[in-house]
């Protein structure tokens, strides 16, 4: 077995009596998890691990090397903290000398991108089993020799720095280093990091070949259809692209150029908080096969079955598995250019519709908006509905400024004929507390429907406030749930509402100056 580059780079890989394991079979990963006591079976097989105080991103304590490659590049206002060449070597060393102070070592050489053109490689090595499995999971197989040139990920989740050493804001280090293609995470056993490490790098580089990258699912019909869902943690990106009767391609990230959208993953991060078979009954399937991953997912003692309604240790319970655990799949991980986007938002408010159909220049203004809503009880302090914008619905992951982004994405909405719909998974009635969340059959059938290109062309009204088109009609859902205001008790609070809510709109673009102005024509036609 070939090490020269892991020795090259300064790692042990003679250990006896312990080993290096490179591309580890999934049964050996999963035995080394489980006699480590990183986790235990469930009834079903899947490999159940817990995080500890991480059990979600450490959006703050993510740090970029500023170097001359990258200082007028990056987005650096995006919670982005930069790092110096210096620190990173520092850095980089103690992570490698920690690593090889640990008994076993697992590396997965791996790949991201579909797309033979764009594909990049990437090594991941760290002491974690359950990690290597991870990576060997929602990364896909080399499509070419790996070379120096690829991305290295340096995971020690059991390493604690000290902060005022290396000037950061915690024990927690997410870095990435553009010039050495290095990324190093310490401190976070949570492993949506290592996935999102990647993501992060393909935001970078795609933009400078004309390749949009998208945190969106996508599926594709019988009749080769494709379809995309952008949206945030929430707002059923997943569960709406899993639908029955559609092909999977992605549930998370995708690229799309004028040849047409490809997956960057080989594998699925679904949420399973109140998972049930009959609402996801895909996901619920692949969650119940051997190899699968549990995180942050309690079993029930007695039984050893996964209680999927239990967030005693958070909301955020996931579950990584390979796309080859979907029936419904897309082999190629690749689709057309799509006939349809969806732009999700969970509306904790209660005053957008279910569906709007998008003008282009809506859809540019609603792109970089990317509008949600936390709820009361998901963060501490949140006490009532607030409204949350992370532009391109994805913020944390685009590394670039969001105009960069949108003009990619207008250029292709000018180019090929793609409709664009605002769906709102959230609430209607009233707001978060007092209405109740759109139902998922409703939200189901009305994607159906747009997908089977009957809403094309239906006659549809004005929204008195935000100034897209909404249809006057959907075969199969209340006409009531289209209109939000005729489903609220009180129709002069929904006016309220929805004035405060179209006002916060142009609020929060303001932050964008000249693109504000340039794309004004989409913006809510009510402004305070």
């Amino acid at each position: 077995m070939d090490f020269q580059y892991y020795e090259n780079l300064g790692l042990k890989t003679e250990r006896a009596p312990y080993r290096v394991y490179k591309d580890a079979p999934l049964n050996t990963l999963v035995e080394n998890a489980i006699l480590s006591g990183e986790g235990k079976l469930s009834k079903e097989g899947a490999l159940t691990v817990t995080t500890g105080k991480h059990t979600g991103r450490s959006a703050k304590d993510k740090y970029i090397v500023r170097s001359a490659s990258t200082e007028e590049r990056i987005w650096w206002d995006n919670s982005l903290s930069e790092m110096t060449p210096e620190t990173f070597s520092k850095l980089k060393e103690k992570v490698i000398n920690h690593l090889n102070g640990e008994n076993h070592l697992y590396i997965t050489e791996r790949s991201v991108g579909a797309d033979a053109e764009t594909n990049i490689g990437v090594r991941t090595i760290t002491n974690r089993p359950q990690h290597s499995l991870f990576s060997k999971y929602l990364f896909r197989y080399p499509m070419k020799e790996m070379s120096d040139k690829d991305f290295t990920i340096l995971h020690a989740p059991d390493l604690t720095v000290d902060p005022n050493e290396y000037g950061t804001k915690s024990e927690t280090i997410v870095t990435t280093c553009f010039d050495t293609n290095t990324t190093i995470i310490v401190g976070t056993f949570y492993a949506g990091e290592i996935k999102k490490s990647m993501f992060c790098v393909m935001n970078y580089l795609l933009p400078d070949v004309n390749v949009l990258p998208m945190h969106a699912g996508a599926n594709k019909l019988q009749n080769e259809d494709t379809s995309v869902f952008f949206g945030l943690s929430g707002t059923g990106k997943t569960t709406l692209s899993t639908d029955e009767g559609t092909l999977l391609i992605g549930d998370d990230e995708h690229g799309l150029s004028d040849d047409g959208l490809f997956n960057f993953e080989g594998g699925c991060y679904a949420k399973t908080y109140k998972l049930t078979k009959k609402g996801e009954p895909e996901i619920f399937d692949a969650a119940s096969t051997f190899g699968a991953i549990l995180e942050n997912v309690v079993l029930t003692e007695t039984t050893g079955e996964p209680d999927f309604f239990n967030n005693s240790l958070t909301e955020n319970g996931r579950c990584s598995y390979p796309l080859s655990f979907i029936k419904e799949l897309e082999p190629t991980s690749k689709g057309g250019i799509p006939k349809h986007m969806f732009f999700l938002c969970a509306d904790a408010f209660g005053v957008l519709p279910p569906i709007a159909r998008l003008t282009k220049e809506q859809a540019m203004f609603y792109f970089v908006l990317g509008y949600t809503a936390k709820v009361a009880g998901t963060e501490i302090g949140v006490k009532e509905p607030q409204a949350t914008f992370s532009p391109c619905f994805g913020a944390p992951f685009m590394m670039r400024h969001p105009s960069v982004y949108a003009e990619l994405l207008g250029n292709l909405l000018d180019r090929h004929d793609i409709k664009v719909w605002l769906v709102n998974t959230g609430w209607t009635g009233g707001a978060y507390g007092e209405g109740q969340r759109f139902p998922l059959h409703i939200t189901r059938e009305i994607i159906r429907t747009v997908q089977a290109n009957t809403l094309n062309n239906v006659p549809t009204q004005k929204d008195e406030y935000f100034g897209f088109d909404v249809p006057e009609a959907v075969k199969n859902v209340p006409t009531s749930f289209l209109h939000p205001r005729q489903t609220w008790k009180d129709p002069e609070a929904f006016d309220k509402k929805a004035k405060e809510l179209a006002a916060s709109f142009h609020k929060q673009m303001e932050n964008f100056g000249d693109f504000y102005q340039t794309n004004i024509d989409g913006a809510p036609t009510y402004k305070a």
